[in-house]
Formats: structure tokens, sequence, C-alpha cells
């Protein structure tokens, strides 16, 4: 099984996980699965319906659509998702598969393009061979441009905190545990499950070293070019797969703009 955050990007609410082949068994029920309905509910412009297979009793969800208790439903291959929680029911799911559709009693599939959690942005650009590179139901980390040509100088390092470059050093002993930073806003992403995701740069590291960009995820708001003070736990070696994977991040920050 592997951890996919986010808190994406899931739901990363965060992490997420994808299941892996050997969750879900051979055969998967990643591709595919059909059975009649034994339960559904409506939230956040999505449908979740529980499917009974003859065999196993799975959960998926896509874009919202018309179904009952009893119908008999064909469900689209999707990426399943373990421990999911989804907020707006405040429950939380063993497996649920996010598809690209689901037809009812043969009926054309509910969804044209991949389902993603609530929140969730479009799939677009990403690095590496583009979005087919990433899972199913993946955060594109590209969904807003950053922020290149702001100036970095003058930053102070927050009191009793420490710079991003400071963070990256000691990261082994700082995992877990409250950091505080202060630095400019270079990428936003407002509501990405449930979550808005900031970069922050305060003028030392490098991009070489890799050690100059640090990720943050808030329920608070932020706006590009801002200078902002973050606290919060150091989360390490998060991995959301397709090559996009984050060495130290903040998660669940609190945000207070200077």
């Amino acid at each position: 099984m592997k951890i996919k955050y986010i808190a994406l990007l899931g739901c990363l609410v965060f992490p997420f996980q994808f299941a892996t082949a050997e969750d879900v068994g051979a055969g998967g029920d990643a591709a595919g699965f059909s059975g009649r309905v034994l339960e559904t509910t409506n939230t956040a412009g999505y449908t979740y319906v529980q499917v009974d297979t003859g065999k196993k009793k799975l959960w998926a969800t896509t874009t919202q659509f018309a179904v009952k208790v009893g119908d008999t439903v064909t469900v689209a291959p999707g990426a399943p998702m373990t421990d999911y929680h989804s907020k707006t029911l405040n429950r939380t799911f063993d497996v649920v598969y996010f598809t690209s559709g689901i037809s009812v009693s043969g009926a054309a599939a509910a969804a044209a393009t991949p389902a993603l959690p609530p929140g969730h942005p479009a799939l677009s650009g990403a690095a590496g061979g583009g979005d087919a590179a990433l899972p199913p139901g993946h955060p594109s980390l590209t969904a807003a441009p950053a922020a290149t040509n702001l100036d970095l100088t003058g930053i102070q390092r927050a009191e009793g905190g420490k710079t991003i470059q400071e963070i990256y050093a000691a990261k082994a002993g700082l995992a877990g545990k409250p950091v505080i930073v202060r630095g400019k806003v270079v990428k936003y992403n407002a509501m990405i499950l449930g979550r808005n995701w900031l970069h922050l740069r305060d003028g030392s590291g490098t991009k070489e070293n890799q050690d100059n960009d640090l990720t943050v995820t808030t329920e608070s708001p932020a706006a590009l070019g801002a200078t902002v003070v973050v606290s919060g736990n150091l989360s390490t070696n998060r991995d959301f797969g397709a090559g996009y994977s984050y060495s130290v991040m903040i998660e669940d920050a609190k945000v207070v703009k200077e």
C-alpha cells in the first residue's frame, strides 16, 4: 500500500492512500466491476454507491448521477483509495473506487472524464509525460503557475523559527515536530482536497540543492507574493507517485499574513 497524501493532493483529510494490486487482489477491482446497489448517497456533486458484486461489497464514486438501491450498475475502471475520509459525509471508507463513470442498467456512463475527489484540481500538464503519467485521481501539481520574479531579499527568520534551508538540513530530527518559518508565497492552489496548498521561499537554499522551496497545506487563505509566517508540524518523505514527492512539508499549518 502506498501513502499518497495528500492529504494529493486524499485526500489528503491528509494523507490518503492508493491501494496496490496486492491490496485489491489479483484480477483487480480497479479494472471495473458490476453488481446491485446496496446503498447510495450524494454529496458535493458526487454520488457514492455500495455495490454487491456477488463476491464482494465495494464502494465507488463518480460525478453525481441518478441511481437508487436495487439498481444494477457497472463501475468503470478506477483508482482504489484506502482509508479515504469524506469530510462532507463524515465517513471513512476502507476502500473507495474513484472512477470515470458508473452506468445504470446499461445506460451511458455518468462521467466522461476521470472523477476526482471533491475539491480536486483538473489534471493538466504534469511534467515528465503529462497527466497520463499520473495515477487516476492524482492531484495535478501544476494547476497554478509559480511566481518566478518575486524579491526574496530581506526576509528575516521568524522569532523562534528556522529558514527553509535549515528545515531541510535538520529534517530528520524535525520530523513530526512543530516548526515556524517566514517566507513569501511563490505558488498557491486553493481548496485542493479541502486544503489550500502553497509553496514558500525565503531566499535561503538553492534550486540545485532542492532546499529552497517548502510546500505547505492549510485551511487559511493566502495570496501569491504575500509574506507569511507559517507554523505546524513537519512531515517528511511524502510521495505522490509519478515522480512527485516531498522530502519535507508542513501540513494543516497556521498561516499568518504580515
